[in-house]
């Protein structure tokens, strides 16, 4: 019988560091050829559009979609799960704590393997809901990280973030670009971190803009870059205005642009000394939902949490 999990079923099953050793192993299948990502889609709704996202992971033995509805005043998301080698439903996950742990650990993995060796400062720019897995998930890839400061505009939310994530308040966006990892996921149409605020060395994790409309970083970001890749570029050229408008101003070109497989898989030196400047392009894949989900549907297995339907 399929098994349901609940949002709070899934928050007890996955930790950051689960989250980060599920989507780095995805990462790796990716590489080597055995999951297939088809890219998201949307469908306009009155006021609000249904979001459609799945993927195969042979590696795995899983398939499965992601659908979502998202409106102004919320979202709703949900994650079905099959076997990959016959026709069984094997779950469905409410999927929103899901989501933020599986896009947390992505840049967790992407810390793991393009942080400056010894990274100590994790800055983050925006406190909404997926910053918190932002920080728990790169904490978990990156021991060494001592210091995370955060801003956001509405100092009530700020502090609050702050208090319960025991990280420090910064005054401007500035003093957050001046980490040794710095992760921008805000809402903001326009750009947050400008490149002339980061320091040799820095990683940048872009991860709040994935609609082709918004973008977090500026130009002189990419032209400081000595690295640049995104999770996936066929999903990068229908949704990263990151990528693509800097793109067709000729600051960067396709060619130039990777994906984080090749670095995990080691096919790729993302770094080429302690001072460059590297940029993670997070738009969210399909695959990560099904390792995410599928590590999470193993575990309840194994402790008899969840409910058959």
């Amino acid at each position: 019988m399929p098994l349901y999990l609940t949002e709070s079923d899934v928050a007890s099953l996955l930790s950051p560091a689960e989250a980060v050793e599920a989507v780095e192993a995805c990462f790796r299948r990716m590489a080597e050829g055995v999951v297939e990502n088809r890219p998201r889609y949307r469908l306009r709704l009155e006021h609000g559009a249904l979001a459609v996202m799945a993927a195969a992971d042979r590696g795995l033995g899983y398939a499965g979609a992601k659908v979502y509805s998202a409106f102004g005043d919320g979202a709703r998301f949900e994650v079905l799960l099959f076997r990959a080698d016959r026709p069984e439903l094997v779950a469905v996950l409410e999927a929103d704590t899901l989501g933020q742990l599986r896009t947390g650990a992505a840049s967790g993995v992407a810390a793991r393997h393009l942080a400056r060796p010894g990274a100590a400062s994790l800055g983050v720019l925006g406190c909404g809901w997926q910053a918190q897995t932002q920080v728990a998930c790169i904490r978990a890839a990156l021991p060494s990280i001592e210091r995370v400061l955060v801003y956001c505009r509405t100092e009530e939310r700020l502090r609050a973030f702050c208090e319960r994530h025991d990280a420090e308040p910064g005054e401007s966006h500035r003093d957050a670009a001046e980490c040794d990892v710095v992760v921008t996921v805000t809402s903001s149409p326009d750009p947050v971190l400008r490149g002339e605020w980061l320091r040799p060395g820095a990683l940048v994790c872009a991860v709040g803009a994935n609609d082709g409309r918004r973008r977090e970083l500026d130009n002189v970001v990419l032209e400081r870059a000595s690295f640049v890749c995104c999770d996936s570029i066929e999903d990068a050229r229908l949704e990263s205005a990151d990528l693509i408008e800097p793109i067709e101003k000729g600051v960067l070109d396709w060619l130039e642009v990777h994906e984080l497989q090749e670095v995990v898989a080691g096919e790729t030196n993302g770094r080429g000394s302690d001072d460059d400047i590297v940029v993670f392009k997070s738009n969210g894949l399909a695959a990560w939902d099904v390792a995410a989900a599928a590590a999470a549907v193993e575990r309840a297995r194994e402790r008899g949490v969840g409910r058959e339907i």
